[in-house]
């Protein structure tokens, strides 16, 4: 993932993506898209239409990417500003519209392809780490600056 690039590229992802929390499966797509971005394990986009009903609901606060834009937030099931997404990404990040990012480590249990992944470390970037992913990674005390 050092070799990711910068600025940020979004590629589709031909696994199964699945999301856990509360008990159940809340979201299964095969058409996720995943951000890479230099030192930083990806990050997986679902499509909205991928989220049970009534499981995505507004929450405080936004933030802004300096490539895709001003992000808001959302709540996810009992999990608190656990998502985010992308209202109007900003030029040559259009593929995020209408998908929604969560913080996997805010989740019961996330896969990709069938494998569980560990969520990167730190509450800022929500990267999605698999075998195939190799660090170190940003979000752990005293990585901020790198």
């Amino acid at each position: 993932m050092w070799d990711y690039p910068r600025p940020p590229r979004v590629e589709p992802v031909e696994a199964r993506v699945t999301i856990e929390l509360d008990g159940r499966v809340i979201a299964e797509t095969s058409r996720a898209v995943r951000v890479l971005e230099t030192s930083h394990p990806p990050v997986y986009y679902l499509p909205r239409e991928a989220f049970i009903d009534g499981s995505l609901q507004p929450a405080a606060g936004s933030s802004v990417c300096e490539f895709k834009g001003q992000a808001l937030y959302l709540s996810v099931g009992s999990a608190d500003r656990a998502a985010w997404f992308y209202p109007a990404p900003a030029a040559g990040y259009e593929e995020l519209a209408d998908r929604v990012a969560v913080y996997p480590g805010l989740m019961d249990r996330c896969t990709v392809g069938g494998e569980v992944v560990t969520a990167q470390e730190g509450d800022f970037y929500g990267g999605w780490i698999t075998a195939a992913i190799v660090g170190p990674f940003k979000g752990a005390p005293g990585t901020w600056g790198w």
